[in-house]
Formats: C-alpha cells, sequence, structure tokens
C-alpha cells in the first residue's frame, strides 16, 4: 500500500458498532475480495472488499474475518485468517502480512493462518445459531459474476443447513454511511490530492493538449502524493465529449474555444474523492459558457444548502430539479409556458440535466447507502449538477463534497477553484 497506517482504533471502533446489532449468538463472515484474471497469466490489481476493509483495515487477498462475540471460548471471539507467506510468495509477489502487522494494523488479537479456517469454524460454529453472510446489496450493482462471498455461502449451507442464515448487509448499510472522525480525515486527505491534481491540470491545460496528456498529469500528482489512484476511471471531456456523462475514451485532442468537463478523484486507503469541475481550453471563458457555468454553479450552491440532516432524497432531488428549471429558463433554454404545462413525471429540465444531483461517497464512490433513509449527521454526499447542451457542443458539470454535521454541513472541497474568474486567473497566471 502506497498510503500511510492508519490508526487501529477505527477498525475497533467499526467492529464494535457491527456487535452492538447482532443478534445474540451469531457468528459473522467477512471475505476479502477476489483476484480477477486480465490475461492468461495476469491479475488485475487487486481491490480490497470495502465492507471487510471496514472491519479489519486488511488490504490483502484470501483474507477472512470471522466474528462470534458470545463464542464460549474468548479466542474466537474476533479471529482474522490470512494467507501464509512463503519463501517462492516473497521472490514473486513481495511481502505479505505478518501476524503481528495484521495485529497492529486490525486491532485483532487473534490471527491464524488461512489453511487453519475450516477446523476453527467446525469447532465453534455448532455454538452459533445465527450466521451472517456478507452479500453485495449496493442497489447500483448488478451482479454478473459469483463472487467469493456467495460462493463460500453456498459451501457452508450445504455443510451446516440448519442454522439460521442472515444478511450482514442490513447492518452495514447503516454502519458505513456515518462516517467517523478519522474516515472524515482520509477522505480529506484524497480530497487535497485531488485540488493538487487539479491546479497542476489548470497550469497544464492549452489548446492542442490531448485529453490523456491532461490523465497523465492527474496520475502523476495523485501517485506523487501516495494516493493509490483513480477513485474511478477520470473523465476528461473536452468540446462535444462532455455530453456523454461517462466519456472515458480521452483520447481527443482539445480545441481552442472549447470547454473541457472534468470528472476525476484520488484514492487515499481506500477512501474517495469524487470532484468535477469545467475549464476553458484556451484559458477564457466566452460570454454564453461562462453563463452556463455560473448557472451550474448557483444550482451547486444552493444544492449544497438542502444537504442537512432529516432531508429526504427524493424530496432533495425534487427541490434541486426546481432549481435548475429556473436557471434553464434563465438560459433560454426551457419556456416558462412550456414547464407550466409539463408533465411532471417527466419534468422539461431532464432534457438538459439527466442525472442525479447527489450520491453517499465513502470507501465506495457510490458508497453503500439507504435511498429511503433520511441524511444524517457523518453522512457524506456529493453535489453534482449539471447542464448539457448538445446543439452547442457544451456540457458543464461542478462538483464538491459535502459533510454533513449536527451544525449544518462543510463542503471538503471549499478550497479547491471553482468560481469561473479564479479559473481564469490561474489558468492566465
Amino acid at each position: 500500500m502506497k498510503y500511510l497506517p492508519i490508526d487501529k482504533e477505527l477498525f475497533t471502533y467499526n467492529r464494535n458498532n457491527f456487535f452492538l446489532r447482532l443478534k445474540p449468538r451469531s457468528l459473522a463472515i467477512f471475505h476479502s475480495n477476489d483476484e480477477f484474471p486480465r490475461s492468461g497469466d495476469q491479475s488485475f490489481i487487486f481491490k480490497q472488499n470495502a465492507d471487510f476493509f471496514y472491519l479489519t483495515g486488511i488490504d490483502q487477498e484470501q483474507s477472512i474475518l470471522l466474528l462470534f462475540p458470545d463464542c464460549p471460548n474468548p479466542l474466537y471471539r474476533e479471529v482474522l485468517f490470512l494467507r501464509q507467506t512463503s519463501e517462492l510468495i516473497a521472490i514473486w509477489e513481495g511481502h505479505k502480512y505478518t501476524k503481528e502487522e495484521a495485529q497492529a494494523a486490525s486491532g485483532i488479537k487473534t490471527i491464524f493462518w488461512l489453511d487453519n479456517f475450516d477446523n476453527i469454524l467446525h469447532s465453534i460454529i455448532h455454538y452459533a445459531e445465527n450466521i451472517y453472510i456478507n452479500t453485495n446489496e449496493n442497489d447500483r450493482y448488478v451482479p454478473g459474476v459469483e463472487y467469493r462471498d456467495l460462493r463460500m455461502f453456498k459451501q457452508l449451507k450445504e455443510r451446516y443447513p440448519l442454522h439460521n442464515y442472515l444478511r450482514a448487509a442490513t447492518i452495514m448499510r447503516d454502519l458505513r454511511v456515518v462516517k467517523s472522525d478519522i474516515e472524515v480525515e482520509l477522505t480529506k486527505k484524497a480530497c487535497s490530492i485531488t485540488r493538487d491534481a487539479f491546479v497542476r491540470v489548470l497550469k497544464f491545460v492549452k489548446p492542442g493538449v490531448a485529453e490523456y496528456e491532461i490523465e497523465a498529469e492527474i496520475i502523476h500528482e495523485f501517485l506523487r502524493q501516495r494516493a493509490t489512484g483513480h477513485a474511478y476511471n477520470p473523465i476528461i471531456a473536452s468540446g462535444s465529449n462532455a455530453n456523454v456523462l461517462h466519456y472515458i475514451d480521452n483520447n481527443q485532442v482539445c480545441k481552442d474555444g472549447d470547454v473541457i468537463l472534468f470528472d476525476f478523484g484520488a484514492e487515499y486507503a481506500n477512501y474517495n474523492a469524487d470532484m468535477s469541475r469545467s475549464i476553458p481550453v484556451n484559458g477564457r471563458f466566452t460570454p454564453r459558457q461562462k453563463a452556463v457555468y455560473n448557472a451550474v454553479l448557483n444550482v451547486m450552491r444552493e444544492a449544497t444548502k438542502l444537504l442537512q440532516a432529516g432531508t429526504i432524497w427524493n424530496e432533495y432531488h425534487d427541490e434541486v430539479g426546481k432549481i435548475m428549471t429556473s436557471e434553464l429558463i434563465g438560459l433560454g433554454l426551457l419556456d416558462k409556458t412550456d414547464v407550466k404545462n409539463q408533465d411532471p413525471t417527466a419534468p422539461l429540465y431532464k432534457k438538459y440535466f439527466m442525472h442525479g444531483t447527489s450520491h453517499h461517497l465513502g470507501i465506495d464512490v457510490h458508497d453503500f447507502a439507504s435511498r429511503y433513509k433520511p441524511f444524517e449527521a457523518g453522512n457524506i454526499l456529493t453535489c453534482e449538477p449539471g447542464i448539457y447542451i448538445q446543439q452547442e457542443g457544451l456540457g458543464i458539470r461542478i462538483e464538491n463534497n459535502i459533510l454533513i454535521t449536527d451544525g449544518g454541513n462543510i463542503d471538503l472541497m471549499a478550497d479547491i477553484p471553482v468560481e469561473a474568474d479564479h479559473i481564469e486567473d490561474i489558468m492566465n497566471s
């Protein structure tokens, strides 16, 4: 891992909160993510299962967490199983956790090698009534490949069919959405690295530069500051490319007079930033580009005010839609009479702003959370309105990351240039 060590108290705190929500005589099992093949003899870079990392701080493949707070044998109430290293593994793959290092990272005292898992589980599972299984229940996820937790669950159910199997995800959904102080600081670090990459880009962009050259500047700054890399595939969309919401080709030349829409963020210690900005290739917005830019900025600022504890998801997005409609009328893109007569189930603003305004942010970029639970203190959400005008070859999106607190909200990206004039000043300095 490139990032600096994280205080193990975070993971001890997370496990204790998980314990409090378990039914009596319950055992829970969490697996690390699979290693996915990239080619005939290579795997993709390993990415840890978010729930497993949340509870352990262990960033390594082939690992299992077993939690059984009511276990009659205290030794097995928290157990971490790791892949045992060897001289061969050390030569070909590098260093793996020692037991002592895993204890220091996770706060878990009982560490065994992976080949002890079946025997230890069998020796204690009959003293449990309930077994919590971890599954991916993020409603943005559509499974196409059976993942490790599901495969292991099938084996477990065959061996121990009479236990009561429960979903760990219902607990994790409530826990992960509320960020602790340490999690907030890790997110701030990801935002800080993202800021520096953006400022670097502002000083680099000029007519004739390629989108992929800009991408190279971004990843240079990320890695230089110990980020793992991109939180997600970066979008560097110049001109009409900005009207493709998930444009990631990043292979075109940026032309004089166009605007570039950026959507990128750093991943640091598995926590993510998610930023969008739009800048003029030549360092100066045209009057029309600036008008659209300022309209989006106004929507973002008004929407940010609505991100408060107690706000309801659907009501929030409805209110943002009204704000956006007003701005689109001001830009001459919508007609007041047409808006008055519109079908409320298909509002006209969706022609120019077709995606949601916010999503939860955390270990997952689109973090695990309920769409039906009011926002609460400790939530971190994006705020990312946009206006996309295909006939003008123009797309503008502005996005910051907002922490909700009991005293209001805090913009974690408040120090990232966002005013049109400020962006122009930096580009022309």
